[in-house]
C-alpha cells in the first residue's frame, strides 16, 4: 500500500467481489419471486381440481336429492327435476372454475423474474456508464508507479 491507498489489484479484486455479491444476491430475488409464482399458480390449480372434484363426486348424490326434493316442491315431473338439479350442479362447477381461473390468472401476471431481470439490466447499464474518478496529478497512474525489480532468476 502507498500511504494507506489500495492498490489497483485490491481494487479490482473488492470490485469483482462486490459484483459477484450483487449477481448472487439477484439470483437469490429471481428464485424468490419464481417461488411466489408457482405458489399462486398451484392455489388456482388446487381450485381447478376442487371443481372438477365438485362436479365429478356431487353429480350422482345430489342430483337424486335435488331432483327427488324439487318434484316434492313442485309437483313436477321427475325428468325436469333431474334437470334442473343437473344445472344447480354446472353452475357450482362454473363458479370454483371462476374462481381458479382468476388465480391462474393472477400467478400468471406475476413480474417476480421480470423484474429482477430489469434490475440486472439497470445495474449494468450504470456499470457501463461509470467513468473513472479523475486524478488530482495531470500524469497517469502507470507512470507515477516505480519500476519493479527483478529477479536473475
Amino acid at each position: 500500500m502507498n500511504g494507506g491507498q489500495p492498490t489497483l489489484g485490491q481494487l479490482v479484486a473488492s470490485a469483482t467481489s462486490e459484483m459477484s455479491a450483487l449477481v448472487h444476491d439477484e439470483i437469490a430475488l429471481a428464485k424468490a419471486q419464481l417461488r411466489q409464482d408457482v405458489k399462486r399458480g398451484a392455489a388456482g390449480s388446487a381450485g381447478l381440481l376442487a371443481a372438477a372434484t365438485v362436479l365429478l363426486f356431487s353429480l350422482p348424490m345430489l342430483s337424486f336429492a335435488l331432483a327427488y326434493g324439487f318434484q316434492a316442491w313442485t309437483g313436477w315431473h321427475l325428468s325436469v327435476c333431474f334437470l334442473l338439479s343437473f344445472a344447480v350442479n354446472v353452475l357450482v362447477a362454473v363458479v370454483f372454475g371462476l374462481i381458479g381461473a382468476a388465480l391462474m390468472k393472477k400467478a400468471k401476471q406475476g413480474k417476480g423474474p421480470q423484474r429482477t431481470a430489469a434490475s440486472v439490466k439497470e445495474t449494468a447499464a450504470v456499470l457501463q456508464n461509470a467513468k473513472p474518478h479523475p486524478r488530482p496529478d495531470s500524469r497517469p497512474a502507470l507512470e507515477k508507479a516505480e519500476p519493479v525489480a527483478r529477479s536473475s532468476a
